[in-house]
């Protein structure tokens, strides 16, 4: 498959552009989810709610969710797909229709990266997370995905005293640049998230994740890569999910507008999430629906066409319902911004001084079920 592009993400409208954009551009909903989350997850505080299923039993539950709108899975390396299960990954994806999408490298579980592992100051324990990458970016060019998500969850460190945080983020870049050159033409999509495991992890917010995808392209030397990024694309893309950026109190919509002004967005994962707290994972909507909302208007004006990766932890919920609901969550949090009244929107945007308010009391009436209770609300002028 070719270099999908990005490019247009980024591109600068006029007004009136925009808005000829927004009443003509929609997005296409296509939903992937990550295997691990089909089986129970380990819990420091409480048992496991379910049996233990294997690769097999998980891939026969998503192959069941394809007429639901399941459309890509996504998986880790070597846990999850490796060379030898391959041929399994391959028999699911003929049978079911449902694409792999991703290949991720597992780089924060083994005990061997207890330090850190692109970052790892042991060049031994380095070059080890070096290799895995390498590995699972092959695996990517096999199965012909879309990206590799890299997430440097225990790639960090608690105590900031007298540490070398340069040499850290350096070691970081230099490592995922090595692997990207030893097989060129895959992209990354980095996913930033600020703490947990680790007390702080690197490149945690998404401005770091953008000014981390510079620093790896500004080192990518092989000539298959030269090419890409001299041709506008972006190479060390990102994956931001909704619950890394609210733990790090960041405004969700806000945050995503930061990789596409770049057309860097390679993919999404979505979830909910209180601000700030540890990691929930909650289903799609279950709290602040409005993030929802805002996030993908603001992907709606950059023309986003990427998938829709749910990233959840339903521990009280079968993983059917719980993927269908976030489908729906998304679905219907979709119809809503594409009946808004655009024209206004962008009115209220250029001219705030003429449309004080108005935006919140128009939200009002369109997220309300009887908004002729609330009494009529012109458009501003």
């Amino acid at each position: 498959m070719p270099m999908i592009d990005l490019r247009e993400q980024a591109e600068r409208r006029t007004p009136e552009q925009t808005l000829s954009h927004m009443r003509t551009f929609e997005l296409s909903l296509k939903f992937s989810a990550g295997i691990w989350y089909f089986s129970p997850s380990a819990s420091r505080f409480h048992a496991k709610y379910g049996n233990d299923l294997t690769i097999e039993q998980r891939l026969d539950i998503a192959a069941g969710l394809a007429k639901h709108g399941l459309g890509a899975m996504e998986a880790h390396y070597p846990n999850e797909i490796n060379e030898e299960n391959a041929a399994l990954w391959r028999s699911f994806t003929q049978a079911s229709g449902v694409r792999l999408l991703t290949i991720i490298p597992l780089l924060f579980w083994d005990a061997a990266f207890e330090f850190g592992s692109l970052s790892n100051p042991d060049s031994r324990i380095r070059g080890e997370a070096i290799e895995r990458t390498k590995r699972a970016l092959r695996l990517n060019r096999e199965f012909d995905t879309d990206f590799a998500v890299v997430w440097p969850g225990i790639d960090g460190y608690e105590n900031g005293f007298g540490m070398d945080f340069a040499g850290a983020r350096r070691r970081f870049a230099e490592g995922l640049a090595e692997a990207m050159d030893a097989v060129p033409g895959v992209r990354i999509a980095f996913e930033p998230k600020p703490y947990e495991p680790r007390g702080r992890i690197l490149y945690g917010t998404t401005p770091e994740g953008v000014l981390l995808g510079r620093d790896v392209e500004g080192v990518l030397r092989t000539p298959e890569n030269s090419r890409l990024l001299g041709e506008g694309h972006r190479l060390c893309c990102m994956n931001p999910e909704v619950g890394h950026v609210l733990m790090g109190y960041e405004d969700p919509a806000y945050a995503f507008s930061w990789p596409l002004s770049e057309g860097r967005l390679a993919h999404t994962h979505w979830n909910s999430q209180p601000l700030g707290n540890y990691d929930q994972d909650l289903g799609v909507g279950v709290v602040s629906p409005e993030h929802a909302e805002a996030i993908l208007y603001t992907l709606k004006m950059h023309g986003y066409k990427g998938w829709f990766g749910i990233d959840i932890n339903p521990e009280r919920t079968p993983i059917e319902i719980a993927l269908r609901n976030s489908f729906d969550a998304l679905r219907a949090a979709n119809d809503r911004i594409n009946s808004l009244d655009h024209e206004s929107i962008l009115f209220a945007h250029t001219q705030p001084g003429r449309a004080r308010g108005w935006l919140e009391g128009y939200l009002l009436r369109a997220r309300a079920s009887r908004p002729e209770r609330l009494g009529s609300w012109p458009k501003p002028a």
